[in-house]
Protein backbone atom coordinates (compact mmCIF):
# COMPACT_ATOMS: atom_id res chain seq x y z
CA UNK A 1 0.00 0.00 0.00
CA UNK A 2 2.82 2.41 0.72
CA UNK A 3 4.26 1.93 -2.76
CA UNK A 4 1.11 3.07 -4.58
CA UNK A 5 1.63 6.83 -4.18
CA UNK A 6 5.25 6.61 -5.24
CA UNK A 7 4.23 4.78 -8.44
CA UNK A 8 1.63 7.41 -9.33
CA UNK A 9 3.92 10.38 -8.85
CA UNK A 10 6.25 9.66 -11.80
CA UNK A 11 3.21 8.99 -13.97
CA UNK A 12 1.51 12.26 -13.03
CA UNK A 13 4.74 14.18 -13.34
CA UNK A 14 5.44 12.63 -16.72
CA UNK A 15 1.98 13.47 -18.04
CA UNK A 16 2.36 17.05 -16.81
CA UNK A 17 5.68 17.40 -18.62
CA UNK A 18 4.16 15.88 -21.75
CA UNK A 19 1.28 18.36 -21.71
CA UNK A 20 3.70 21.25 -21.33
CA UNK A 21 5.80 19.93 -24.22
CA UNK A 22 2.74 19.64 -26.45
CA UNK A 23 1.62 23.15 -25.49
CA UNK A 24 5.08 24.52 -26.25
CA UNK A 25 5.12 22.71 -29.60
CA UNK A 26 1.77 24.25 -30.56
CA UNK A 27 3.05 27.75 -29.77
CA UNK A 28 6.48 27.25 -31.34
CA UNK A 29 5.52 28.71 -34.76
CA UNK A 30 4.18 31.84 -33.04
CA UNK A 31 7.38 32.25 -31.02
CA UNK A 32 9.52 31.82 -34.14
CA UNK A 33 7.45 34.36 -36.08
CA UNK A 34 7.61 36.89 -33.24
CA UNK A 35 11.36 36.35 -32.88
CA UNK A 36 11.90 36.93 -36.61
CA UNK A 37 9.73 40.07 -36.48
CA UNK A 38 11.65 41.38 -33.46
CA UNK A 39 14.99 40.84 -35.24
CA UNK A 40 13.78 42.65 -38.38
CA UNK A 41 12.48 45.53 -36.26
CA UNK A 42 15.52 45.95 -34.01
CA UNK A 43 18.25 45.30 -36.57
CA UNK A 44 18.21 48.74 -38.31
CA UNK A 45 18.70 50.53 -35.00
CA UNK A 46 21.33 48.00 -33.91
CA UNK A 47 23.27 48.46 -37.16
CA UNK A 48 23.13 52.25 -36.71
CA UNK A 49 24.39 51.93 -33.13
CA UNK A 50 27.22 49.59 -34.18
CA UNK A 51 28.19 51.99 -36.97
CA UNK A 52 28.13 54.97 -34.61
CA UNK A 53 30.40 53.21 -32.10
CA UNK A 54 32.86 51.94 -34.72
CA UNK A 55 35.96 54.08 -35.23
CA UNK A 56 37.47 52.01 -38.04
CA UNK A 57 36.54 49.49 -40.69
CA UNK A 58 34.22 49.48 -43.68
CA UNK A 59 30.68 50.51 -42.74
CA UNK A 60 29.14 48.70 -45.74
CA UNK A 61 31.00 45.42 -45.35
CA UNK A 62 29.14 42.20 -46.10
CA UNK A 63 28.01 40.36 -44.11
CA UNK A 64 27.08 43.33 -41.91
CA UNK A 65 28.94 43.70 -38.65
CA UNK A 66 27.07 42.87 -35.47
CA UNK A 67 29.69 44.38 -33.14
CA UNK A 68 31.59 47.68 -33.40
CA UNK A 69 35.16 47.70 -34.68
CA UNK A 70 37.49 49.42 -32.21
CA UNK A 71 34.54 50.90 -30.28
CA UNK A 72 34.75 54.49 -29.10
CA UNK A 73 32.82 57.72 -28.71
CA UNK A 74 34.80 59.72 -31.26
CA UNK A 75 31.86 59.96 -33.68
CA UNK A 76 29.57 61.33 -30.97
CA UNK A 77 32.19 63.93 -30.04
CA UNK A 78 32.33 65.08 -33.67
CA UNK A 79 28.54 65.48 -33.67
CA UNK A 80 28.71 67.81 -30.66
CA UNK A 81 31.54 69.76 -32.24
CA UNK A 82 29.81 70.17 -35.60
CA UNK A 83 26.21 71.12 -34.83
CA UNK A 84 24.43 72.97 -32.02
CA UNK A 85 23.08 69.77 -30.53
CA UNK A 86 21.97 71.22 -27.18
CA UNK A 87 20.02 74.00 -28.92
CA UNK A 88 18.36 71.49 -31.25
CA UNK A 89 17.42 69.34 -28.24
CA UNK A 90 15.86 72.38 -26.58
CA UNK A 91 13.79 73.18 -29.68
CA UNK A 92 12.62 69.57 -30.00
CA UNK A 93 11.58 69.47 -26.34
CA UNK A 94 9.62 72.73 -26.69
CA UNK A 95 7.86 71.54 -29.85
CA UNK A 96 7.07 68.12 -28.40
CA UNK A 97 5.79 69.48 -25.07
CA UNK A 98 3.56 72.08 -26.74
CA UNK A 99 2.26 69.46 -29.18
CA UNK A 100 1.37 67.03 -26.40
CA UNK A 101 -0.42 69.61 -24.24
CA UNK A 102 -2.26 71.19 -27.16
CA UNK A 103 -3.29 67.86 -28.69
CA UNK A 104 -4.66 66.49 -25.42
CA UNK A 105 -6.68 69.65 -24.82
CA UNK A 106 -8.06 70.15 -28.33
CA UNK A 107 -8.73 66.50 -29.16
CA UNK A 108 -10.50 65.85 -25.86
CA UNK A 109 -12.60 69.02 -26.25
CA UNK A 110 -13.54 68.00 -29.79
CA UNK A 111 -14.32 64.41 -28.81
CA UNK A 112 -16.49 65.24 -25.80
CA UNK A 113 -19.55 66.61 -27.69
CA UNK A 114 -19.20 63.91 -30.35
CA UNK A 115 -19.38 61.23 -27.66
CA UNK A 116 -21.89 62.64 -25.18
CA UNK A 117 -24.17 65.12 -26.99
CA UNK A 118 -26.86 64.70 -29.62
CA UNK A 119 -26.95 67.41 -32.27
CA UNK A 120 -27.78 67.56 -36.00
CA UNK A 121 -24.91 66.46 -38.23
CA UNK A 122 -22.95 64.76 -35.42
CA UNK A 123 -22.33 61.59 -37.44
CA UNK A 124 -21.49 63.62 -40.54
CA UNK A 125 -18.91 65.67 -38.65
CA UNK A 126 -17.32 62.58 -37.14
CA UNK A 127 -17.31 60.82 -40.52
CA UNK A 128 -15.54 63.79 -42.12
CA UNK A 129 -12.92 63.76 -39.35
CA UNK A 130 -12.28 60.04 -39.76
CA UNK A 131 -12.15 60.39 -43.56
CA UNK A 132 -9.07 62.60 -43.24
CA UNK A 133 -7.15 59.53 -42.08
CA UNK A 134 -6.96 58.25 -45.66
CA UNK A 135 -5.27 61.45 -46.84
CA UNK A 136 -1.47 61.64 -46.70
CA UNK A 137 -0.16 64.33 -44.38
CA UNK A 138 1.79 65.97 -47.21
CA UNK A 139 -1.41 66.87 -49.05
CA UNK A 140 -2.16 69.53 -46.42
CA UNK A 141 1.27 71.14 -46.51
CA UNK A 142 0.39 73.82 -49.08
CA UNK A 143 -2.83 74.91 -47.34
CA UNK A 144 -1.21 74.83 -43.91
CA UNK A 145 1.80 76.81 -45.09
CA UNK A 146 -0.39 79.50 -46.67
CA UNK A 147 -2.42 79.71 -43.46
CA UNK A 148 0.69 79.93 -41.29
CA UNK A 149 2.16 82.60 -43.57
CA UNK A 150 -1.07 84.67 -43.44
CA UNK A 151 -0.97 84.46 -39.64
CA UNK A 152 2.68 85.58 -39.71
CA UNK A 153 3.76 82.41 -37.94
CA UNK A 154 6.28 81.25 -40.55
CA UNK A 155 9.73 80.54 -39.14
CA UNK A 156 8.32 80.18 -35.62
CA UNK A 157 7.93 77.17 -33.33
CA UNK A 158 4.21 77.98 -33.07
CA UNK A 159 3.93 77.51 -36.82
CA UNK A 160 5.36 74.02 -36.44
CA UNK A 161 3.03 73.04 -33.60
CA UNK A 162 -0.39 74.51 -34.46
CA UNK A 163 -1.34 72.59 -37.66
CA UNK A 164 -0.96 69.20 -35.98
CA UNK A 165 -2.96 69.76 -32.81
CA UNK A 166 -6.41 68.65 -34.03
CA UNK A 167 -5.56 65.19 -35.33
CA UNK A 168 -8.17 62.66 -36.42
CA UNK A 169 -6.45 59.85 -34.53
CA UNK A 170 -6.55 61.79 -31.26
CA UNK A 171 -10.21 62.75 -31.67
CA UNK A 172 -11.17 59.18 -32.54
CA UNK A 173 -9.24 57.73 -29.60
CA UNK A 174 -10.75 60.17 -27.09
CA UNK A 175 -14.26 59.71 -28.49
CA UNK A 176 -14.00 55.96 -27.96
CA UNK A 177 -12.72 56.53 -24.42
CA UNK A 178 -15.53 58.96 -23.56
CA UNK A 179 -18.15 56.56 -24.92
CA UNK A 180 -16.82 53.85 -22.59
CA UNK A 181 -17.70 55.97 -19.55
CA UNK A 182 -21.07 54.81 -18.12
CA UNK A 183 -23.88 57.17 -19.06
CA UNK A 184 -25.24 56.97 -15.51
CA UNK A 185 -22.22 58.86 -14.20
CA UNK A 186 -22.85 61.74 -16.60
CA UNK A 187 -26.56 61.83 -15.78
CA UNK A 188 -25.79 61.79 -12.04
CA UNK A 189 -23.39 64.70 -12.43
CA UNK A 190 -26.03 66.70 -14.30
CA UNK A 191 -28.63 65.95 -11.65
CA UNK A 192 -26.18 67.27 -9.04
CA UNK A 193 -26.06 70.56 -10.93
CA UNK A 194 -22.75 70.19 -12.79
CA UNK A 195 -22.46 72.01 -16.10
CA UNK A 196 -20.84 70.54 -19.20
CA UNK A 197 -17.42 72.01 -18.44
CA UNK A 198 -17.46 70.57 -14.91
CA UNK A 199 -18.52 67.17 -16.23
CA UNK A 200 -15.75 67.26 -18.82
CA UNK A 201 -13.03 68.39 -16.40
CA UNK A 202 -13.99 66.57 -13.20
CA UNK A 203 -15.67 63.41 -14.47
CA UNK A 204 -14.60 62.52 -18.00
CA UNK A 205 -10.92 63.41 -17.98
CA UNK A 206 -10.08 61.59 -14.69
CA UNK A 207 -11.85 58.46 -15.93
CA UNK A 208 -10.03 58.48 -19.29
CA UNK A 209 -6.48 58.92 -18.02
CA UNK A 210 -5.27 55.72 -19.77
CA UNK A 211 -6.49 57.01 -23.14
CA UNK A 212 -4.94 60.42 -22.44
CA UNK A 213 -1.64 58.71 -21.64
CA UNK A 214 -1.72 56.68 -24.86
CA UNK A 215 -2.51 59.79 -26.91
CA UNK A 216 0.26 61.72 -25.16
CA UNK A 217 2.83 59.05 -26.06
CA UNK A 218 1.64 58.86 -29.68
CA UNK A 219 1.81 62.64 -29.99
CA UNK A 220 5.23 62.83 -28.34
CA UNK A 221 6.75 60.27 -30.72
CA UNK A 222 5.18 61.93 -33.76
CA UNK A 223 6.21 65.46 -32.76
CA UNK A 224 9.77 64.41 -31.89
CA UNK A 225 10.32 62.55 -35.18
CA UNK A 226 8.61 64.91 -37.65
CA UNK A 227 11.01 66.25 -40.24
CA UNK A 228 9.32 67.50 -43.41
CA UNK A 229 6.93 70.08 -41.91
CA UNK A 230 9.55 71.78 -39.66
CA UNK A 231 11.95 71.86 -42.61
CA UNK A 232 9.27 73.62 -44.68
CA UNK A 233 8.17 76.16 -42.05
CA UNK A 234 11.49 77.02 -40.40
CA UNK A 235 14.28 78.90 -42.11
CA UNK A 236 16.41 80.00 -39.14
CA UNK A 237 18.87 77.25 -38.11
CA UNK A 238 18.65 78.32 -34.47
CA UNK A 239 14.98 77.25 -34.45
CA UNK A 240 15.50 73.83 -36.00
CA UNK A 241 14.42 70.76 -34.02
CA UNK A 242 16.81 67.87 -33.63
CA UNK A 243 15.41 65.89 -36.56
CA UNK A 244 16.14 68.77 -38.96
CA UNK A 245 19.38 69.95 -37.36
CA UNK A 246 21.00 66.54 -37.55
CA UNK A 247 20.54 66.59 -41.34
CA UNK A 248 23.49 69.03 -41.46
CA UNK A 249 25.73 66.06 -40.71
CA UNK A 250 24.88 64.46 -44.04
CA UNK A 251 26.23 67.52 -45.84
CA UNK A 252 29.25 68.08 -43.62
CA UNK A 253 30.29 64.45 -43.41
CA UNK A 254 28.86 63.10 -46.62
CA UNK A 255 31.44 60.34 -46.83
CA UNK A 256 31.60 59.63 -43.10
CA UNK A 257 28.54 57.55 -42.43
CA UNK A 258 29.60 56.74 -38.88
CA UNK A 259 29.16 60.40 -37.79
CA UNK A 260 25.73 60.56 -39.43
CA UNK A 261 24.83 57.33 -37.63
CA UNK A 262 25.95 58.86 -34.33
CA UNK A 263 23.65 61.82 -34.94
CA UNK A 264 20.76 59.46 -35.72
CA UNK A 265 21.37 57.55 -32.48
CA UNK A 266 21.35 60.78 -30.47
CA UNK A 267 18.06 61.69 -32.14
CA UNK A 268 16.28 58.39 -31.52
CA UNK A 269 17.70 57.50 -28.11
CA UNK A 270 15.73 59.99 -25.92
CA UNK A 271 12.33 59.10 -27.35
CA UNK A 272 13.21 55.39 -27.23
CA UNK A 273 14.02 55.63 -23.52
CA UNK A 274 10.79 57.52 -22.85
CA UNK A 275 8.75 54.90 -24.68
CA UNK A 276 10.41 52.00 -22.87
CA UNK A 277 9.46 53.50 -19.49
CA UNK A 278 5.92 54.46 -20.54
CA UNK A 279 4.88 51.55 -22.76
CA UNK A 280 2.63 50.05 -20.07
CA UNK A 281 0.63 53.29 -20.01
CA UNK A 282 0.48 53.21 -23.80
CA UNK A 283 -0.89 49.66 -23.86
CA UNK A 284 -3.32 50.36 -21.02
CA UNK A 285 -4.78 53.26 -22.98
CA UNK A 286 -6.20 50.88 -25.58
CA UNK A 287 -7.88 48.62 -23.03
CA UNK A 288 -10.77 51.02 -22.46
CA UNK A 289 -11.44 54.01 -20.30
CA UNK A 290 -13.39 52.33 -17.50
CA UNK A 291 -13.04 48.75 -16.33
Amino acid sequence: MSLAPSKRRPTLAGSRVLRRARRAARHLPHYLALTALAILTVYPFWWTLVTALSTSGDVYSFPPRLWPTEPGLQNFVEVFQTIKLVLFYKNSILISAASVVGTLLICSLAAYPLATMQFPGRKLVFGAIVATLILPAEINFLVNFITIAKLQLADTLAGVVLPGLAGAVGIFLMKQAFEAVPRDLIDAARIDGANEWQIFWRVMLPLTKPALGALAILTLVSAWNQYIWPAVVLTSPDKFPLSVGVSYLAGTFGSKTSVVAAGAVLTVLPILIVFLFTQRFFLRGFEGAVK
